[in-house]
């Protein structure tokens, strides 16, 4: 392998949810661009129950065979101590901490008027939150080495969705999970730079087990050719954004399909209707019906 495709050499990397599908192509990609990894996965099924699955270790157990370094890590990252006890080893263990790679999720799929509370707060809980705390805690350890005067070129990765960006109809929980993870990278980009850390997130589209359950014809491999559909697919601009490389993409949003990447456009100030003065209820008919012919028509909710 040549230097340039090493290009995550001497980095460490944390990929939360690394056990399977897109986080377990993350790990695998970015120690093959020779990064140190610690994969994070609490093994749980698919609806978030405990399981005695350990995937973690079997991927550890792959990177390791390959020559690669990486250990495991079955914190859950939604829970604080958790958050910070993963950040911790991964600085215990390799000796710091250059890119945080935040993939780990699941989901209760249920239409709005049928979705229990039990089911939105497991779903906003893992990853939303799952998002913030380990963001926090990693944000606390580059803000202290870059207070000690230790040059810091750290990365942030979240993982958003297009139920996030667009809607997806039977997805409220995860949709508006996703869309506050979008919010939270926008944020994170304007606060964590002056540390020299970078934020951005994807919305990716493969098969894992949350796709190829609910999109089994559209997420099936083919019998042969290039397979777009493929966990695999996602994880080169995942460790090019991890990389030195990326020092100046931040607060961005990336569609990642097959052998496509796009850079998504959030939501824009429109031009406004100015009265001047408060509006009359009665007079606001025609100005909306105005805005909404000069305006650009929004995308359809998935499944809508």
């Amino acid at each position: 392998m040549d230097d340039q495709q090493l290009i995550c050499a001497g980095r460490t990397v944390i990929v939360t949810g690394a056990g399977r599908g897109i986080g377990r192509a993350h790990a695998l990609a970015f120690a093959a661009a020779g990064a140190r990894v610690v994969v994070n996965d609490v093994g749980t099924a698919l609806d978030g129950a405990e399981t005695t699955e350990t995937p973690a270790q079997q991927v550890v157990d792959e990177i390791v065979a390959a020559g690669g370094e990486a250990v495991a890590n079955y914190d859950d990252i939604a829970d604080w101590e958790g958050a910070r006890r993963l950040i911790r080893q991964a600085v215990d263990t390799f000796g710091g901490l250059d890119v945080l790679v935040n993939n780990a999720g699941f989901v209760r799929d249920r239409m709005l008027v049928n979705l229990g509370e039990d089911e939105w707060d497991a779903v906003v809980r893992v990853h939303l939150k799952g998002h913030f705390a380990t963001m926090r805690h990693a944000a606390e350890y580059w803000r202290g080495e870059s207070k000690a005067g230790r040059p810091v070129d750290a990365r942030v990765i979240n993982t958003s969705s297009g139920a996030g960006l667009q809607g997806s109809v039977g997805q409220g929980n995860y949709g508006a999970a996703k869309a506050g993870i979008a919010g939270l990278t926008l944020t994170a980009s304007a606060e964590f730079g002056r540390y020299g850390v970078t934020v951005n997130a994807i919305a990716p589209a493969a098969r894992t087990r949350m796709t190829e359950t609910v999109f089994a014809e559209t997420m099936a491999a083919p019998d042969s050719g290039f397979d777009a559909m493929a966990p695999e697919n996602i994880s080169p601009l995942v460790v090019w954004l991890g990389s030195t490389e990326s020092a100046g993409v931040t607060g961005r949003m990336f569609e990642v399909e097959g052998g496509k990447v796009a850079l998504a456009q959030g939501w824009r100030h429109g031009a406004p209707v100015d009265r001047g003065a408060r509006w009359n209820p009665a007079e606001l008919g025609p100005v909306v019906a105005e805005l909404i012919e000069k305006s650009v028509a929004p995308e359809p909710v998935y499944g809508a």
